[in-house]
């Protein structure tokens, strides 16, 4: 082979496979569907997809109703099986303001 052959033989393109991210809501009804999908090379990228999605698809979302709200991403492959999932809680709890009172020991 001459060093110029390489130049001229047809590429070989690697296909990055592409996922869709689709994100639920607490009440199952808020739905985002993903139907462009992003392309992400293994596992590790996807699950790195999901974690920076979920923070900033639910920060101005939190919370609505209470102080209770849950997001959901659920990660599809090309045959559009589910191959990932992660879910991101606030869960906010008052302890009230006064100060409780103190039991006073007797001798």
């Amino acid at each position: 082979m001459r060093p110029t052959d390489w130049q001229n033989r047809p590429s070989r393109e690697v296909s990055v496979p592409r996922y869709f991210f689709d994100f639920y809501g607490a009440d199952k009804e808020s739905i985002l569907r993903d139907s462009v999908g992003s392309e992400c090379s293994g596992r590790a990228e996807v699950r790195e997809e999901a974690m920076h999605a979920l923070p900033a698809l639910a920060k101005d979302k939190v919370p609505q109703d209470g102080d209770t709200q849950a997001f959901t991403v659920s990660v599809r492959n090309e045959m559009n099986v589910t191959v990932y999932t992660a879910t991101l809680t606030y869960a906010g709890i008052w302890f009230g303001e006064d100060i409780p009172p103190v039991e006073e020991l007797s001798d």
